[in-house]
């Protein structure tokens, strides 16, 4: 049942009334406490995609998310930067030149992802909880390892791919998304049942073993003291092997948080908004980069390219991918022969020289390089390194001055 409910505030020696909505029907989001815990902790059961829809959180769930000192997902989601698996370049995006070599998306169409597409928000509702958490400096708990996912149905020819396996129930069907939406986890629960119940003990696989292995790691997180926001796929919650009914069985009390929707923005949606960005420092390089969260830190070795390291953040919602390459200075080469070597413009669009707001200057323009695909590129000189700048996405993306905006963000001493 929805309600409408009124506030009444006395403030300031006055009365002030403000609507809120309780959605009483909402069962996403679990109050964690009793067994000798001295905070609370929270259990949110989330949806693996980057709708819209799924961003309409409750206030209730801003005030669980703010008041945690530690998050904890399915998986720890930012591991996934450096799988080029989630390059949304490949194959979608094509561009055409006009008479003055600016490039433009020869499609205005939306590229899909993993996750969704590019007309939802930059990450996916894990991501974003993920990203948050970092950016507020909070602890951060994977429950399970990217090695886990991969295994799940290996052994047995189940009906199923691999990105749906290492999704976890990733789900696109509208109907599935409408009950969602709703918050109905036990309705979710028998979807769930129907459809991986009778598939050789998939379901079994997919949600019992690991609710299992959830649970204990949630419960010596808790225990330590550390209260908790826990985000799982919705399916994990209900059901007698639910992650709901195993924390009970552990002595735990688990309670259902109403939905509340405030007309009037709270302090806890304000402050979990208020972190959109992540500022690395290196003051032995003297670069000074602000992301949209935090990156992934790439050493040469990994990648076998000849960069000292790189910082690679990507939205797994939208497809975009920011980065940072550090290259050592150990030649008399000029700053034009450097872009020259860095970027690998098209004949129909060449790069250009720019000045810099702090007055420095940089080359800037699109490259096209095999097997790396197109992607807008800044080359920026310091003392001792070069600092190559990429970001590409999808068809929107690389039609966007997105790319620009994040290269401004980026600056040496």
């Amino acid at each position: 049942m929805i309600k409408y409910a009124l506030i009444l505030a006395l403030t300031s020696g006055s009365f002030s009334v403000s609507a809120q909505l309780v959605d009483e029907n909402h069962q996403l989001l679990w109050e964690i406490s009793g067994n000798g815990l001295k905070e609370k902790s929270y259990l949110y059961g989330s949806f693996h995609t980057n709708d819209r829809r799924v961003f309409n959180l409750a206030d209730s769930v801003y005030f669980a998310l703010n008041s945690a000192k530690a998050v904890a997902l399915e998986l720890d989601v930012f591991s996934l930067f450096n799988d080029d698996e989630w390059d949304t370049r490949y194959g979608n995006v094509r561009l055409k030149y006009d008479r003055n070599g600016e490039p433009y998306t020869a499609s205005n169409s939306s590229t899909n992802t993993a996750y969704g597409d590019e007309d939802g928000m930059p990450q996916f509702l894990d991501a974003y909880f993920q990203q948050y958490c970092h950016n507020a400096d909070k602890l951060f708990f994977p429950l399970e390892t990217l090695e886990d996912q991969r295994k799940i149905g290996s052994g047995t020819n189940y009906p199923f791919s691999r990105r749906t396996r290492l999704s976890s129930l990733l789900m696109s069907d509208s109907d599935f998304l409408d009950v969602y939406l709703k918050g109905d986890i036990y309705k979710i629960d028998e979807i769930a049942r129907s459809t991986y119940g009778g598939t050789n003990g998939y379901y079994k696989e997919l949600l019992t073993d690991r609710n299992k292995i959830m649970v204990t790691k949630m419960d010596s997180i808790i225990k330590s003291g550390t209260s908790l926001y826990t985000a799982v796929g919705a399916a994990h919650l209900a059901g007698s092997q639910g992650i709901i009914n195993l924390l009970r069985n552990k002595g735990y009390t688990l309670r259902k948080v109403l939905a509340t929707y405030s007309n009037d923005v709270t302090i806890d949606k304000l402050e979990v908004k208020g972190k959109r960005s992540y500022l690395y420092d290196n003051d032995s390089v003297g670069a000074h980069i602000e992301f949209p969260g935090k990156p992934k830190l790439v050493l040469e070795d990994e990648s076998f390219q000849d960069y000292e390291f790189k910082l690679i953040y990507r939205d797994l919602g939208q497809g975009n991918t920011y980065a940072v390459e550090f290259y050592r200075r150990n030649d008399e080469s000029s700053f034009e022969e450097l872009a020259e070597t860095y970027i690998a413009s098209p004949s129909e669009s060449p790069y250009q020289k720019i000045r810099l707001e702090n007055e420095g200057e940089a080359f800037q323009g699109l490259s096209d390089s095999y097997p790396e695909g197109l992607f807008w590129t800044r080359v920026v000189l310091g003392q001792d390194y070069i600092l190559v700048l990429k970001a590409y996405g999808g068809n929107k993306f690389m039609n966007s001055d997105r790319a620009f905006t994040f290269f401004d963000k980026v600056w040496m001493d």
